[in-house]
């Protein structure tokens, strides 16, 4: 009888392919919103009816996570919000002050929901990250799970880095909204009108750099250390999370706590 070693046990799961770690993101963001234009621009559907059948997908996701795998799947979830929201909001009618204001619930309705996910512990930026810090490699998406599952030295710290990338991207959307509601409210109409989309750049700008800089950043060195150390190290150390005696990874993650 051969004798399964834990090495062996580990090379029998199946690791998660680009594919995988970017299925959240295909699934959850870009069909609803491509399906959406197809929709209305392709099929010509008006904006309710495109909104709506847009939804779809976001919805069964949902419910599929709360009755299969008993668990929020958090960003389609926000996506599902999104849909409704803006579905509430395309009847809504007035002075064109109040158009322009209109258009920043969907960046509120966004924004509260990144950080609620962050109060309760699940940021969810964290599957838009995700693959691109992981790019597909087994190694590092072992590591990605001894980090994210506290069997890592540096766990703590690649948790606090992963709230903070929410946390940025959750308070500049916040921020984005409450600057065009009051643009849209003390600067003509004609200005607020492109003056809008510059700010909404200027915050998607901002917060890249931010979040990058914060959390993404060291988050990516923080990973590569892992994988290198688990590279170096034996199975049982592997496994716990501790570095060998007399060990120092060459990529040794130079963060603050």
């Amino acid at each position: 009888m051969t004798k399964n070693t834990g090495n062996q046990g580990r090379a029998d799961q199946r690791q998660p392919s680009v594919l995988d770690n970017f299925k959240p993101l295909l699934l959850d963001v870009a069909v609803p919103l491509g399906s959406y234009y197809v929709f209305r621009d392709g099929l010509g559907m008006s904006t309710l009816a495109a909104l709506a059948w847009s939804s779809a997908v976001p919805a069964a996701r949902t419910v599929w996570s709360l009755v299969k795998e008993r668990r929020t799947n958090a960003l389609a979830g926000l996506i599902l919000v999104v849909n409704v929201v803006s579905l509430l909001l395309s009847s809504v009618t007035g002075d064109p002050r109040l158009m322009l204001a209109k258009d920043s619930a969907v960046s509120s309705t966004v924004a509260i929901g990144i950080l609620v996910s962050v109060a309760l512990g699940s940021p969810m930026m964290t599957a838009g990250m995700k693959p691109f810090l992981v790019k597909g490699d087994a190694v590092k998406e072992a590591a990605w799970q001894r980090l994210m599952c506290g069997d890592s030295t540096w766990s703590a710290v690649f948790r606090r880095k992963e709230r903070a990338f929410s946390l940025v991207w959750g308070l500049a959307l916040l921020a984005e909204c409450v600057a065009r509601i009051v643009g849209a409210y003390t600067v003509p109409v004609d200005t607020m009108v492109w003056l809008g989309t510059v700010v909404m750049v200027a915050t998607m700008a901002v917060a890249f750099l931010v979040s990058g800089g914060l959390a993404a950043g060291p988050m990516q060195h923080i990973l590569a250390a892992e994988a290198e150390r688990a590279e170096t190290a034996g199975p049982t150390e592997a496994d716990s999370g501790t570095v060998p005696a007399g060990h120092v990874p060459q990529t040794a993650p130079a963060v603050a706590a």
